[in-house]
């Protein structure tokens, strides 16, 4: 119990939606403190909801950080909107991202409607809308997409914010926490995300290879962490870590990008995870890395569930 004068614990989820690339991602990480959800450039690049989770002597808050709704053209896509829609059912407050340097489109207006229908739904879910990237505007062009969202829905709260400079990040947690119900902690203190280490490496490849490809390689790529073991006769103190780790692609000419010229842009990819791997497994690692061409794997069933969707 609490008395008159020491506020109630909260505890529970927010989910943060929004179109492909609108800040979702890196929005989670500065709340969080830490990075748990891999950022891009590129569209449809988070294809799992990331559990990151806020510390707080008053609350504990669960960012669930979901792919990007859209409007899908492979089975891939719909698996992923499904997926957000599910997550939308489970939680306690919903984030709407909406970047400041886009105007308001057909995909937010969308997803808008989609949200719409969750805040009059059964559990009255409450939305928060988050416009995003607030420091890529200037402060006129900030107030007028501020003006457009807010007429996009009645929202329970609008409010501006940039994960890059720390502009009002713990004002968007101090309201999504207000929409927490009442509860002790969920998860034990420390813990940052409750994602399997195989699924965080997995995204770190991820996150390296995308980086200065073609715009179609995201959609096609998928990574599949085969083995984490320490590597037989290796220092107990300081043990190295063997990760032997696949990419998927769709293509032929696809694989030659990914591997460059020589194996030259595999070598930047291994170099450029295994400094997250390493942060995060907290050893040495030796990153082996393999491409192999899965056909139309985002239009396969089968394929997908072996990629794990």
């Amino acid at each position: 119990m609490t008395s008159a004068t020491t506020p109630a614990f909260r505890s529970g989820f927010a989910c943060l939606v929004g179109r492909p690339n609108a800040g979702k991602s890196t929005l989670t990480n500065a709340l969080v403190g830490e990075k748990v959800a891999i950022t891009s450039g590129r569209p449809q690049t988070t294809r799992h909801t990331i559990r990151g989770i806020v510390h707080r002597s008053d609350a504990q808050l669960v960012l669930v950080d979901t792919p990007g709704l859209h409007r899908p053209r492979t089975l891939l896509g719909e698996r992923l909107n499904a997926l957000v829609r599910d997550t939308l059912s489970e939680v306690d407050v919903i984030a709407f991202c909406v970047p400041a340097d886009q105007k308001v489109g057909p995909g937010d207006r969308f997803i808008a409607a989609e949200l719409a229908e969750v805040m009059g739904g059964r559990r009255r879910t409450p939305v928060v809308a988050v416009v995003t990237k607030a420091d890529t505007v200037s402060r006129q062009a900030l107030a007028e997409q501020l003006l457009a969202v807010s007429a996009l829905a009645d929202w329970a709260d609008v409010i501006p914010v940039s994960a890059v400079d720390g502009y009002q990040v713990a004002e968007v947690a101090d309201i999504l926490v207000t929409h927490l119900p009442e509860g002790p902690e969920l998860y034990p203190g420390g813990e940052l995300t409750d994602e399997p280490e195989n699924v965080m490496v997995a995204e770190l490849v991820r996150e390296a290879a995308l980086e200065g490809v073609r715009d179609e390689l995201p959609h096609s790529l998928a990574v599949v962490v085969d083995e984490i073991s320490v590597r037989e006769g290796s220092s107990k103190e300081n043990p190295l870590l063997d990760v032997r780790v696949q990419l998927f692609v769709e293509r032929p000419s696809q694989k030659a990008i990914i591997i460059g010229r020589g194996g030259s842009r595999l070598r930047e990819v291994g170099t450029q995870a295994r400094v997250g791997i390493e942060r995060l497994l907290g050893n040495r690692v030796y990153l082996d890395l393999h491409v192999k061409v899965a056909k139309d794997w985002q239009r396969d069933p089968k394929q997908l569930g072996r990629l794990g969707f």
